[in-house]
């Protein structure tokens, strides 16, 4: 199940907390699109002929990209690459750029999945995280979406905020409920280095992200989530029967995936490789060309400490059988060894020879897979 990733580095404005690679100037968008084309080109053998089941439109903000220009992109990868008639093709999407006729052209493109990002129903957790919408937007996307026929919609939510209470958490996830969408993101707010928010807590304009408020809002949205019907097979992520996200889940199962436009990574099993994080050098490099990127050798410990970190988040689990075939027996009883004091106080669980993450140990999930890490 071979994905890829098209990194699209435009935004309308900064959200404060965002420490993602992007630019708020689309001087160069024209250019940054010929350089991706020449990019697909180049990359055109990474599968070896696999199959391409996932595409996926991140950033930045993939949403202002015209139709038209979208689908320059889908006949390039078309033109290069094995893609499978079922693919799933998410656009990721602020709830400002989906207006009832651009819902209607995109229609009209391969997209067939959104993820929205909506981060919170309130103006107020809006304002503070310096998002382009109001709430209405975001509430009309969803539905100017399902109008026309999109079925496979996400949105993202974000707890922790320190402007969110406990009640308006609870009334953010009923109104996402409201919506008769069969996937939730929800992340917690956190204070990256270097970003608006880091500096604004710093100088104390904005309160620092309250940990125990933040957990507090995980143990509600698990309750709301299951008392609703939607699994959550990784940890910040809810669907209902069917409609997990594809293309994330390549990353959480350690699947192959192509990383396309500037900061983007790639995985194929044993190699990481990830591209320059600046659109100038991006577009310079490809119009000669050549694709700047930089590329690492996967140590067996560094992939056995990338499998236990992404496989205990979700809910296939840690296959300890998976651990002593790929890596050895060695790092098979160094995870048992570091995995026993949690199991003890009711953080992990064994079921079927594999690990799980209880409810409880959801709430410190990274440093249980620090401490079984190599």
């Amino acid at each position: 199940m071979a994905g890829i990733y098209i990194h699209i580095p435009f935004c309308k404005q900064a959200c404060n907390y965002c420490d993602f690679h992007f630019s708020t100037s689309l001087k160069n968008k024209d250019a940054f699109l010929d350089a991706l084309k020449k990019e697909i080109a180049i990359q055109k053998d990474y599968f070896g002929g696999e199959e391409v089941s996932t595409i996926y439109f991140g950033g930045g903000t993939p949403s202002m990209l015209d139709p038209q220009e979208l689908m320059g992109i889908f006949e390039t990868l078309h033109t290069h690459f094995n893609i499978a008639g079922d693919a799933e093709i998410t656009l990721e999407a602020n709830p400002d750029d989906l207006t009832e006729k651009r819902i209607i052209q995109l229609k009209h493109t391969p997209v067939n999945r959104f993820s929205i990002g909506i981060q919170s129903f309130y103006g107020e957790d809006l304002k503070l995280m310096n998002r382009a919408h109001n709430s209405t937007e975001a509430l009309d996307a969803v539905r100017y979406a399902q109008d026309h026929g999109f079925e496979n919609i996400t949105i993202d939510l974000i707890y922790g905020i320190p402007t969110l209470t406990e009640h308006k958490w609870r009334n953010n996830l009923q109104i996402a409920l409201s919506l008769d969408i069969r996937h939730i993101s929800a992340y917690c707010l956190t204070v990256e280095p270097k970003t608006s928010l880091a500096h604004a807590v710093k100088a104390g304009t904005i309160k620092n992200v309250d940990e125990e408020q933040s957990a507090r809002h995980f143990e509600i949205m698990l309750e709301g989530m299951k008392k609703n019907g939607f699994v959550q097979y990784e940890i910040s992520n809810f669907c209902k029967d069917g409609f997990y996200s594809r293309h994330n889940s390549n990353y959480w199962l350690k699947e192959k995936y192509l990383g396309l436009g500037p900061s983007a990574h790639s995985y194929n099993g044993t190699t990481r490789q990830w591209n320059v994080s600046n659109n100038a050098l991006y577009i310079r490099s490809l119009e000669k060309g050549e694709l700047h990127f930089e590329q690492e050798e996967l140590t067996p410990a560094q992939r056995y400490n990338e499998y236990v970190l992404t496989s205990l988040r979700t809910m296939w689990g840690t296959s300890l059988d998976h651990i002593s075939r790929s890596f050895g027996d060695e790092l098979l009883q160094n995870c048992l060894a570091e995995a026993e004091k949690y199991i003890r106080s009711g953080d992990l669980l064994t079921k079927e020879n594999k690990l799980f993450l209880t409810d409880k140990g959801k709430l410190i999930a990274d440093r249980i897979a620090s401490d079984l890490f190599k």
